[in-house]
């Protein structure tokens, strides 16, 4: 009764969660024409790209970044250091959420609607590269996350900067022409949120800009290296249980 109960109540939150999303701009646009520049169904292709990002993290991530501070803590990570293969990979892979699957085909549900509804010139390029910079933004959501839980290794609790990634990580939830100046700087190199779906909904919504990619390129893959980096050093200071 408490699995079925549980597994219920996740997918009816994530359910009201997209809803929330979706009817929070459906009713900023009863008051205005243009948000950040971009009309009501312009938004829709935005939102719809960042809570599908959002359902692959449930889907996929979201379960086994919960437990690592609990693996390290323990001492149960020595487990997954002495498999022959990559312990990031599989620690960030181990454990598939089913209910947040129910939650993943409902949001690609409301993808394709928007996309089918969005009255722009596109075509199967630039839903190709829509998807591709998507495939980005989860990328770069994850490194942003484990960036939040790798300090566990030093303070023995994430819980905090995990608290944080969750209240600043609204970012990802807004057009990111709506930032400026330092703010600007911070959600799109600092702890980049802005790339994850705004910068690619600009590509699909307003064509190929080379300096839009260019900027997506450097920053992802900075952001990779330098978590790679720092888990490193985190597994050269892990306190293993046989030690």
């Amino acid at each position: 009764m408490e699995f079925r109960l549980d597994f219920t109540f996740r997918i009816v939150m994530d359910l009201i969660y997209y809803a929330v999303n979706i009817a929070f701009f459906k009713v900023l646009f009863l008051h205005t024409e243009l948000i950040g520049g971009w009309t009501s169904e312009q938004m829709m292709v935005f939102v719809a790209s960042y809570l599908l990002v959002d359902a692959v993290n449930m889907t996929v991530f979201s379960t086994n970044m919960w437990w690592l501070p609990f693996y390290i803590n323990r001492g149960e990570l020595d487990y997954y250091l002495t498999r022959p293969v990559s312990p990031l990979f599989f620690l960030s892979l181990r454990e598939f959420a089913a209910n947040s699957f129910v939650n993943l085909l409902v949001a690609m549900g409301i993808f394709i609607y928007a996309i089918a509804n969005f009255s722009g010139p596109w075509g199967l390029a630039n839903l190709a590269g829509l998807i591709l910079l998507l495939i980005n933004g989860v990328l770069i959501y994850y490194c942003i996350q484990m960036l939040m839980i790798i300090p566990v290794f030093w303070t023995q609790s994430a819980r905090g900067f995990v608290d944080l990634f969750y209240t600043v990580g609204i970012a990802m939830e807004r057009p990111d022409r709506i930032y400026r100046g330092w703010l600007r700087i911070f959600f799109t190199v600092i702890m980049p949120f802005a790339l994850i779906a705004s910068y690619p909904s600009r590509v699909f919504i307003e064509g190929f800009d080379r300096e839009v990619l260019l900027h997506l390129t450097t920053v992802s893959s900075g952001l990779w290296f330098v978590m790679l980096g720092i888990w490193k050093r985190g597994l050269r200071n892990y306190a293993s249980a046989s030690s």
